[in-house]
């Protein structure tokens, strides 16, 4: 990962970047997957091209996962140890923004409850999805600050990444809307 901007958020870091997600040595990855956990198409289908067939039999096993919460499965091949499967929403069914705070909240509540220091978020719903990245990355990086702030024990240092460089810039411009000078 090209890392653009770290944040410092009581003693936690928060880093902003460019990469492949399938790439990143962290604890666990963070899928944006849908409710059926089928993962055909943008990073769920990257991260399971990567990882391998037992992402996806893993996920059949669970079946249906309600949009804003979260299942876990082995990360296969890929260097993270987990793949946390977060169901964002799709842009236009309603009480988006809500749903998407939820969905990254799990995320993170998850890495604490297995007890892991690192994980790396995609931008949930801002691809097939739809969602805003302008609006989506500000949601995103509001969420995982107030969670480091209020829930963290075991988590240190949560990744911001994406593939494109223009939905990075849109982290760093929420980071600075924010207050934090860049």
């Amino acid at each position: 990962m090209e890392v653009l901007k770290t944040l410092e958020v009581q003693g936690r870091r928060v880093l902003i970047g460019v990469g492949d997600i399938t790439e990143e040595a962290v604890d666990a990855i963070v899928n944006a997957a849908n409710s059926r956990l089928q993962h055909g198409g943008g990073v769920a289908r990257a991260i399971v091209k990567k990882g391998g067939a037992i992402i996806q039999e893993e996920s059949n096993r669970i079946g249906y996962v309600p949009v804003g919460q979260v299942a876990v499965t082995r990360a296969g091949q890929l260097p993270a140890r987990y793949v946390i499967h977060a169901v964002g929403p799709r842009w236009g069914e309603g009480n988006e923004e809500e749903k998407l705070r939820s969905a990254v909240w799990n995320a993170l509540q998850k890495a604490e409850e297995l007890g892991l220091q690192s994980i790396a978020l995609p931008a949930i719903s801002m691809g097939i999805f739809g969602f805003p990245k302008e609006l989506g990355t500000r949601i995103l990086l509001e969420t995982v600050v107030d969670f480091l702030k209020t829930r963290a024990r075991s988590l240190q240092e949560v990744r911001l990444i994406d593939i494109s460089r223009s939905t990075a810039e849109h982290y760093l411009r929420a980071a600075k809307a924010l207050g934090w000078a860049l």
